[in-house]
């Protein structure tokens, strides 16, 4: 990255928002710098058109990651990580091991039906695997490592003390 592709210092804080909070979606972008909302779209179309981010769409956000820094399985990791209730799901999983929707539901202490909402959205991203054991489903991550490298890595950029406190992993990495 060349000096003039940056050379606004609003474009250099947009996009260094970005690299410090990969995943950031449009309206947390717009209530961290306090810029107009059409001043922040055309710098991020600025932005993604010179190739300096990636625009990833995760079903319910925009979201934004620094170019080259993340592929398609890292994005839909960070996707579902800056979710607050996939982020819990997933750190349960990872503390605890294989849990049913049930499990899931009393530990979060969330309806089965929003538990298996954000389930399914997991599955579909190819992040939890599901598996029948006897007449319930149970869950589990699909690539530990990868989750806990990423989680470990973007720690700060995520306020979730339950899930700081249910994983710790920091010590590990």
């Amino acid at each position: 990255m060349s000096d003039p592709d940056l050379e606004l210092a609003s474009r250099r804080a947009i996009y260094q928002q970005i690299a410090d909070t990969p995943g950031i979606h449009f309206r947390a972008l717009l209530n961290e710098l306090d810029y107009a909302q059409g001043t922040l779209q055309y710098h991020l179309r600025w932005l993604a058109d010179e190739g300096l981010v990636e625009v990833s769409d995760d079903g319910s956000y925009t979201r934004y990651y620094p170019a080259d820094e993340f592929d398609e399985t890292d994005q839909a990791v960070m996707n579902a990580l800056r979710r607050d209730y996939s982020r819990r799901i997933i750190a349960h999983l990872l503390a605890d091991g294989s849990l049913s929707t049930t499990e899931l539901s009393d530990r979060l202490d969330k309806a089965q039906s929003t538990v298996s909402w954000h389930l399914s959205k997991l599955t579909e991203a190819d992040l939890v695997t599901k598996e029948r054991d006897g007449r319930s489903v149970v869950y589990d991550v699909s690539d530990t490592n990868r989750v806990n490298y990423l989680y470990t890595r973007y720690r700060q950029s995520f306020t979730d003390s339950v899930v700081d406190r249910l994983l710790g992993l920091w010590d590990s990495y």
